[in-house]
């Protein structure tokens, strides 16, 4: 099978928020799907169940959740069983349930900013308390990266007159592109385990996967890691579904996936049944020679994005990331130079007709930046890059 990522699929005509949102002379280039046709397995099971005729109440099957469990052995070597899997509507329903049962109003949620925005409302929704511990940004002359500072996530544990209760990780992070390593990995188990805290991992983006790079669950660090941990997971991101919002909570210790059943229960959430059939396809094997082709495509347009920056944006930054679509362009030294005034994304939209997410919405260490979806044809790329550098000019 050979896919063509470089077809124009017109979506304006659609409700897709990410075209829809700007005026039409704008170029999307923020939210995080990609301008790809799913892959025809999926098409093809969609297309027999509308062709059914009859679209009535559905409940996820057990297959499906064995599914996910097989999926996780075969990329992970991590042994599951279908009781351990539990479909949610999408995983930023995952996290906000999972702080709900492991915080108490006034507790501490730790992230790790800059990071994917709906992670900073958590403890708005569930009255906890915000603790930051901020990626330090490390810069290679016009390319960047993220790592952590040690010391700044372990002070930033308790902070703010707050126990901390739950580490909302990101991983593969987004914005920044990475994959923690596995040594990085054990040593925030550790920290956790030591501190009491549970961990919820946002592992949305771990098969998509650059430069063959390896992706390690959180949860697979140790049998003690296993049993503090929720890791989220979802074929949205990876297969280009994230409008049937399915997604799935893997959680090992019995007596946590209880309480996460149960606080589900009470809320009333249910999935969506055509998701259901798009996540079996996703999840069967049946779309890997699709994604094979896919993380080709989106290295080549990473590699694209890096050469350009470096060679027609001076004064900009691009990070090189690990995995994901998602470019995060530091632009901090044009606006400290008087160079851009304002809102970074209201600037590129006014100057070049190009909307970006603005990297302030991605909190602490977001300022300077915007973040770029690279998840599209690449006449789309290099028209939106071609556009930036007008902006500047």
């Amino acid at each position: 099978m050979t896919a063509n990522f470089d077809e124009i699929l017109d979506r304006r005509a659609t409700n897709s928020v990410k075209w829809n949102a700007f005026a039409e002379d704008v170029l999307p280039m923020w939210v995080a799907d990609m301008d790809f046709a799913a892959p025809p397995a999926i098409l093809g099971a969609l297309h027999g169940a509308i062709g059914h005729g009859v679209l009535g109440y559905e409940f996820a099957q057990e297959s499906l959740m064995e599914s996910v469990a097989k999926r996780m052995q075969k990329l992970n070597g991590w042994e599951l069983t279908a009781e351990d899997v539990i479909p949610i509507p999408g995983l930023v329903t995952g996290f906000n349930i999972a702080a709900r049962i492991t915080c108490k109003p006034g507790d501490g949620i730790l992230v790790q900013p800059p990071v994917y925005y709906p992670f900073l409302n958590v403890q708005e929704n569930t009255g906890t308390v915000t603790q930051l511990a901020e990626l330090k940004k490390v810069t290679h002359g016009r390319t960047l990266h993220h790592e952590i500072d040690w010391d700044v996530f372990e002070g930033a544990a308790h902070s703010n007159d707050a126990k901390t209760s739950m580490f909302l990780l990101c991983h593969p992070h987004n914005p920044t592109g990475t994959v923690y390593t596995d040594e990085e990995l054990a040593r925030m188990v550790e920290i956790c385990e030591r501190e009491d805290i549970i961990i919820c991992s946002d592992e949305i983006h771990s098969e998509l996967l650059l430069d063959g790079n390896k992706h390690t669950p959180i949860a697979m660090v140790s049998p003690e890691a296993a049993q503090r941990t929720v890791t989220l997971i979802a074929a949205s991101k990876t297969f280009n579904v994230a409008g049937l919002f399915v997604g799935f909570a893997i959680i090992q210790n019995p007596e946590l996936r209880e309480r996460f059943t149960t606080e589900l229960a009470k809320l009333t959430i249910h999935t969506n049944s055509l998701g259901h059939i798009a996540s079996q396809a996703a999840f069967s094997g049946e779309c890997d020679s699709w994604l094979d082709e896919l993380l080709v495509y989106l290295a080549a347009n990473r590699d694209f994005v890096v050469e350009y920056v470096e060679k027609n944006l001076p004064g900009v930054r691009v990070s090189v990331p690990d995995a994901t679509f998602l470019a995060w362009l530091d632009c901090s030294e044009l606006v400290e130079s008087g160079k851009i005034e304002g809102p970074l994304q209201d600037f590129f939209i006014e100057n070049g007709k190009v909307a970006f997410n603005e990297g302030t919405s991605f909190g602490p260490g977001g300022e300077g930046f915007v973040r770029l979806n690279f998840g599209c044809p690449r006449e789309t790329l290099v028209e939106a890059l071609e556009r930036m550098k007008t902006a500047l000019a």
